[in-house]
């Protein structure tokens, strides 16, 4: 098998799903003898690909604007002195400007490709993710939405899920002193039973569903809200801590913020929840809780849907309706159902990517 030459476009490197699977993509390609190139305005995993053996190019595609297209040229010059086998699109500007790139070329194309990491609309901005050799749909949920929204046959779009990083989200146990420095920041919810509800702070993830949950249930149960929130979305941060003053649930619900150590919250729930108004296009977190042992229970919609059924049916709700929820959330609370194993591995999604870029390359020489 002849090596590859892999190019990726994404708008940069910083903390994220997509950025941490380019990277980890990077690495493994490098592992097995292929030569990776990483094109984005860089970020904290920049250093990572290169200390492993891939080469980063720091262009600023990351920006939404006219201007950004006119970094075509650029992009078509590195493409002539790299010479790929591989262009690899993860994100819609960088998807704009390497569409006029590589219109370009003349002759020995390489193989394009893009994963659709959400169910983009219909306009031409979206489209370009469809302007391709081969589409990557990160579940079932997103490859119906490709099939009925985009000119893409069924044999030019794979099916292959994000997976979690099982050396971080295992069952593990935790440390007794992050235990007690826990507790002792956390005292409501010593002895509670700990349902937890992370993400960023924004209204699509149902945090008012998840307010209304705990004041249904009764005091042995302790609600968490996990998660960063951006300086635009504080002022709603404030009118849902207002919300939960005017229930008299300060002793019921906490608001941790952002955490670094998301995996022990998550063993240490008996109940993690995924209750996103907009059907997700994946359910990252549902995945992260199952690989750490903890029940999840979401509603019945989108790929949080799709994960449930295969992993943990019984966690499965209603979509908006707070009864379902609160006969699903007492059931899975007070029984020994748990998970299957989760399947959803970085190794698993890394695997079967560049077994498809090997599958796609090999066209290009037959």
């Amino acid at each position: 098998m002849s090596k590859l030459k892999v190019v990726q476009l994404l708008p940069e490197l910083n903390t994220g799903g997509v950025e941490r699977g380019a990277t980890d993509l990077s690495n493994e390609l490098v592992r097995r003898g292929h030569t990776s190139f990483v094109i984005s305005n860089g970020g904290r995993f920049e250093k990572e690909i290169t200390d492993n053996g891939g080469t980063h190019i720091k262009l600023p595609i990351h920006k939404k604007s006219i201007s950004t297209l006119f970094l075509a040229n650029k992009l078509f010059k590195i493409y002539q002195n790299i010479n790929p086998n591989i262009i690899h699109v993860r994100s819609r500007v960088p998807a704009l400007v390497n569409l006029i790139a590589y219109k370009k070329f003349k002759s020995n194309k390489p193989k394009l490709i893009s994963t659709f990491h959400g169910l983009y609309s219909k306009p031409f901005y979206s489209q370009v993710m469809s302007k391709v050799d081969h589409a990557i749909a990160i579940s079932d949920v997103v490859k119906d939405y490709i099939k009925q929204n985009y000119s893409l046959e069924n044999d030019q779009i794979t099916l292959i899920p994000r997976g979690c990083d099982m050396s971080v989200f295992n069952k593990d146990s935790i440390n007794d002193n992050w235990l007690n420095t826990f507790f002792n920041k956390y005292p409501n919810t010593k002895n509670k039973k700990i349902l937890t509800l992370p993400g960023r702070i924004t209204r699509w993830k149902g945090a008012e569903s998840f307010i209304d949950l705990i004041e249904s249930l009764d005091s042995s149960y302790h609600g968490l809200i996990v998660g960063p929130v951006a300086a635009n979305k504080k002022s709603y941060l404030r009118n849902l801590k207002n919300l939960v003053q005017k229930k008299n649930l300060e002793d019921k619900i906490t608001f941790t913020g952002g955490v670094s150590d998301i995996e022990n919250i998550y063993k240490l729930s008996n109940i993690v929840f995924n209750l996103s108004l907009r059907p997700e296009p994946f359910g990252r977190i549902t995945i992260e809780a199952i690989s750490c042992g903890a029940k999840v229970v979401g509603w019945d919609h989108g790929g949080t849907k799709e994960i449930l059924e295969n992993l943990f049916p019984s966690g499965l709700a209603e979509l908006s309706n707070i009864d379902s929820l609160k006969e699903v959330t007492i059931k899975v609370a007070n029984n020994n159902l748990y998970p299957k194993d989760n399947v959803y591995t970085s190794k698993l999604m890394i695997d079967k990517t560049i077994n498809l870029y090997e599958s796609l390359s090999n066209e290009l020489y037959t």
